[in-house]
């Protein structure tokens, strides 16, 4: 049986991702490109005798070096092997679709274009003549309608012909200006006998009048440079005096723009238009200027609840279950060493992941909703204008509301934004964005300081404040490190289409096994040294003074406050401790003692940890929570108002858990980043910190 691999192309919104869900008995597998956060989505299926391998590239409106998805797409289809370019475009939209298609028959491989939403085409009055599309572009042009699936298989057996058929290359041709400095260069390329491994005496001369640096390297490097430099130099001021202008891009992307042009003038034909068309009736309601915002924040709203309310059910659930197996593992291993280890550092650690799995795996619904109806697009067109004052863009609301729930998604969901520094903008304020493992400090401090009937209103305040300092941390950003001019805020808006029930369980599914696998693994390891940093190293004669007093006491009660005592006193000797007391000093200006130095970097494995080691630390044991009267007691007693307020904000703006961080390396693509973010969120925290502490002294 032999393989055959398929390059899956086309421009964002062609429905590439619902075609590929499309094929029947397709076993899809979802993964990243190498090296990259770009995933990368593959079908495999078998016809008689071949195995048929499709891979479906990253949406690309041009084969440049604008985006990540499109620079992964370019070198793909240069540098790696294939059998064929399926093309997909949108024949509602051909014109454009086509200026795509120009570039890969520039690329002289052998190719198949697949005309998308034909069936919507029908309901438009959009009548696509592929026969003689075929005939002008010399590639075969083949209807079909992924949601329907109407011409799915005709399409199949198409792609197969055309791999074992003899390849012809495609017929595309420019001006005549563009064609006679081909035709020169290749009359030099005969006359000397020059030829290239892989391209054609045409594909040569095309390449070095684009200037494409490869092959100039690969010509320079031959005795023919020289007499090809001077016809060269020539053609080229030929193009510029012809076009008034120097940019070799731009002229071949006019010589694109006439052919597509004259090509679908050609073979395409619209009836009038009688009334607006369902999108645009929706549009007026949804974009309108006085009210598309407040109805897109009334589905943030309800996309929010039912993350968190929804989510809270099965969440408690995941927690009571793993709470069980934490409790069979000391059975099975006893209440040693090693039944710690297992039942509180590696389910604990296991049970943290997946409990906010359920949260994920709704918010990622939501997500996949927005973007297969054509929502999202119109999110980030409402949103521009407002982002922009900040140095963001208007795609950068999606991974900042997401970011209120947790970082580790919000992270992840920055992919929609395409430009490099608009998505390291947004990653690096994320964290400013309180998650949900925050809210337990909060809601403590709030509860002690404040009292119940304010707590509300400080909580409030406290989310309003991260808010606001993350978008002028954005526009600081946006001025002193991620330095340019604004990217233009050009943006399709596809139309309004009913989601594939498909393809959203595989969006969902594919990031939910993403997030488990990277968040996971990760918790694991953190949560088994956080135990072995506070467990180690061990005081065999302070723990027998102690159980000897704790057998003389009277009293449970006098019991139990020397059994806290006992566990108050091993953590400050242990690593965590000495630790925590090594560093008091970069903390002190602050008015942070070394139990709140150690409960901050603690928080660092995740934030929920925090109010776990406050009970250690003061005295109380571990099994308390945000609502333990006892804890706001005592910290009401220990802390100092001032420092309270100054410990809140550090924890509102300091580095997220490490899973987030973990995440936000890989999804930034460099360790240099989160260098950058450490230092950045550390500086930021202690900065608002030490004013609050300041502001606070002075006013009481």
């Amino acid at each position: 049986m032999s393989t055959l691999t398929i390059a899956l192309v086309g421009q964002p919104n062609v429905g590439k991702s619902m075609l590929i869900n499309s094929i029947s008995n397709a076993n899809l597998r979802v993964g990243n490109f190498s090296g990259v956060t770009v995933e990368k989505a593959e079908v495999v299926l078998t016809r008689g005798e071949d195995e048929i391998r499709i891979i479906d590239l990253p949406g690309s409106y041009a084969l440049g070096d604008y985006t990540l998805e499109e620079r992964v797409t370019k070198r793909f289809l240069e540098e790696e092997s294939y059998d064929l370019i399926l093309n997909v475009v949108d024949s509602t939209n051909l014109e454009r679709n086509l200026l795509l298609t120009t570039e890969l028959m520039e690329l002289n491989h052998k190719m198949v274009v697949a005309l998308n939403m034909s069936d919507e085409a029908k309901k438009e009055g959009i009548s696509i003549d592929h026969e003689q599309l075929s005939g002008i572009l010399g590639i075969p042009c083949m209807p079909v309608s992924a949601f329907t699936k109407e011409g799915i298989e005709a399409l199949i057996e198409t792609c197969l012909t055309a791999i074992k058929t003899l390849h012809q290359s495609p017929k595309m041709s420019y001006s005549e200006p563009v064609e006679e400095e081909i035709a020169r260069l290749v009359a030099l390329f005969k006359e000397k006998g020059f030829t290239h491994a892989k391209l054609s005496a045409r594909d040569m001369a095309v390449k070095l009048l684009q200037e494409n640096k490869t092959l100039y390297q690969e010509v320079r490097n031959e005795p023919v440079w020289i007499e090809v430099l001077p016809v060269l130099q020539e053609a080229l001021e030929h193009l510029y005096v012809h076009y008034d202008t120097k940019n070799l891009v731009e002229i071949f992307s006019e010589e694109r723009y006439a052919y597509a042009k004259g090509a679908v003038t050609e073979v395409c034909e619209r009836a009038p238009k009688k009334q607006k068309t369902t999108t645009e009736k929706i549009d007026e309601v949804l974009i309108h200027k006085l009210f598309g915002i407040p109805i897109f924040l009334f589905f943030m709203w309800g996309l929010f609840q039912l993350t968190f309310t929804l989510g809270a059910v099965p969440m408690d659930m995941i927690d009571a279950l793993f709470g069980y197996f934490g409790d069979q593992a000391r059975v099975i291993f006893g209440d040693g060493e090693l039944g710690s280890l297992v039942a509180d550092g590696a389910i604990a650690g296991v049970g943290a992941v997946v409990m906010f799995l359920p949260n994920i795996m709704i918010l990622f619904l939501g997500i996949a909703l927005l973007e297969t109806t054509g929502y999202m697009a119109r999110v980030a067109f409402l949103l521009d204008g407002f982002f922009h004052r900040f140095g963001l863009h208007g795609k950068s609301f999606i991974p900042l509301v997401t970011g209120f729930g947790c970082s580790v998604p919000a992270y992840m969901a920055a992919r929609t934004l395409k430009n490099d520094k608009d998505r390291l903008i947004t990653l690096f304020i994320i964290g400013f964005m309180s998650c949900g493992a925050k809210l337990p400090v909060y809601v403590l401090f709030a509860g002690a300081f404040f009292g119940p009937e304010k707590a509300g209103n400080v909580l409030f305040a406290i989310y309003i404040a991260g808010a606001l300092l993350g978008l002028v941390a954005a526009k600081v950003l946006k001025a002193f490190v991620f330095k340019g001019k604004d990217e233009p805020f050009v943006m399709e808006m596809p139309k309004y289409r009913l989601p594939s029930a498909k393809l959203v369980w595989h969006t969902v599914m594919g990031k939910s096994l993403v997030y488990l696998k990277k968040a996971g693994t990760f918790i694991l390891v953190a949560s088994v040294l956080v135990w072995f940093a506070s467990s180690y190293p061990k005081n065999e004669d302070l723990e027998s003074a102690y159980e000897l007093k704790i057998e003389q006491a009277l009293s449970e009660e006098e019991q139990a406050t020397l059994a806290n005592e006992l566990q108050s006193t091993l953590l400050s000797q242990s690593y965590l401790g000495r630790i925590g007391q090594a560093t008091e000093f970069l903390f002190a200006p602050l008015g942070f003692d070394w139990r709140l130095t150690v409960a901050l970097e603690t928080g660092l494995a995740a934030k929920e940890v925090i109010i776990s080691t406050m009970g250690v630390l003061y005295a109380l044991g571990e099994e308390v929570d945000e609502e333990s009267e006892g804890l706001m007691g005592v910290l009401q007693a220990s802390i100092p108002f001032p420092v309270a307020l100054s410990f809140i904000t550090f924890v509102m703006f300091y580095l997220p858990c490490l899973a987030a961080t973990v995440v936000f390396t890989k999804e930034s693509g460099s360790y240099r980043y989160l260098g950058y973010l450490i230092l950045f969120t550390t500086a930021v925290a202690w900065s608002a910190s030490f004013i609050v502490y300041r502001v606070a002294l002075l006013l009481s």
